[in-house]
């Protein structure tokens, strides 16, 4: 398989775009392609602060799904980008369940990943009868010990180089705690000071992505949409993602043990490594996985579309 895009649908353009306006001042950036009468399919993207993109319609076999996407607040072309008052997990919960109340589906399918596969299983175990099957790839779960790793010193054993741009940006007296210390920059008065931090972090984040690093992805960074990722990542982890209890995911997927899901992950997987997925479905008796060998964290990784491809393919096989 030399190149995983080969395995996607067809580009399809959305027949339907819509703001949703969800107060505080948030208006989410909400589209629909494939079949209007389709099986509806929700992806719930990366970051958090990350954003959708036209290849992810292309996971879903247009003429089975009703695929929709959405920016979450503060995210892509939701606005106001990169805000994070009245930004957290339960209001983006809340934003999904508004959203599918405004689009009149009953059930769907989630599809998630990274962050957004912490979404999905947050939002089946909160609203369990509106939920057919999960697809999820590259699992994290918001505990401390994932983000940890990422931002305490565990994949900087393997990219000792990246981790020294990271953290030499900090003083040493902050360095206990990178995550807090790029939030306070990335909020912080000094307009020159958060943009500089921004590029920084998402540089660092970058260069874990892939399987095989091109440093020069790192160039062609949005400074705003930059900004908005590592305001809204920061926003999030030094609030322990806003979970009331740091193993609550895993601890309630007791709640949805009879739902039906296909979990994709990368072996080499450097943002959130392998075992997060092993643990989740220990738990699951439903939930199956598929761990790519050669593959990273990137959606974009051809052995993951590869598997995700054939994980939408699957769950056509399932009735509202």
């Amino acid at each position: 398989m030399t190149n995983g895009f080969r395995s996607l649908y067809p580009e399809i353009a959305p027949y339907r775009n819509l703001c949703l306006v969800v107060g505080n001042g948030h208006e989410l950036y909400v589209e629909e392609s494939g079949n209007p009468d389709g099986a509806p399919v929700i992806y719930l993207h990366g970051g958090p602060g990350g954003a959708t993109h036209p290849n992810f319609r292309r996971f879903f076999d247009p003429d089975h799904y009703r695929i929709i996407l959405f920016d979450q607040r503060g995210c892509g072309k939701s606005t106001p980008l990169g805000r994070i008052e009245a930004n957290t997990t339960w209001h983006i919960l809340d934003d999904l369940e508004q959203l599918r109340e405004t689009l009149d589906i009953e059930r769907w399918h989630l599809f998630g990943g990274s962050w957004g596969s912490m979404l999905a299983l947050a939002y089946a175990q909160r609203y369990r009868d509106r939920v057919a099957s999960l697809v999820l790839r590259s699992v994290f779960l918001g505990r401390r010990q994932e983000i940890d790793w990422l931002f305490g010193g565990g994949a900087a054993r393997f990219f000792p180089d990246e981790w020294a741009q990271l953290s030499r940006y900090i003083p040493d007296v902050e360095r206990n705690d990178l995550v807090r210390a790029y939030y306070r920059r990335l909020v912080g008065p000094d307009e020159d000071q958060r943009l500089e931090a921004a590029l920084n972090w998402c540089r660092w984040e970058s260069a874990l992505l892939h399987l095989s690093h091109d440093p020069g992805e790192c160039e062609d960074l949005d400074p705003d949409q930059a900004l908005a990722l590592a305001r809204l990542e920061t926003h999030y982890f030094t609030n322990g993602c806003f979970l009331p209890r740091d193993d609550q995911i895993l601890r309630d997927v007791t709640i949805i043990r009879d739902l039906p899901a296909i979990i994709v992950q990368g072996r080499y997987d450097m943002i959130t490594p392998p075992y997060t997925a092993v643990e989740l479905v220990a738990r699951w008796p439903k939930a199956r996985l598929e761990l790519a060998p050669l593959a990273g964290h990137a959606a974009s990784e051809p052995a993951l579309v590869h598997h995700l491809v054939e994980a939408t393919d699957a769950m056509r096989a399932i009735t509202l």
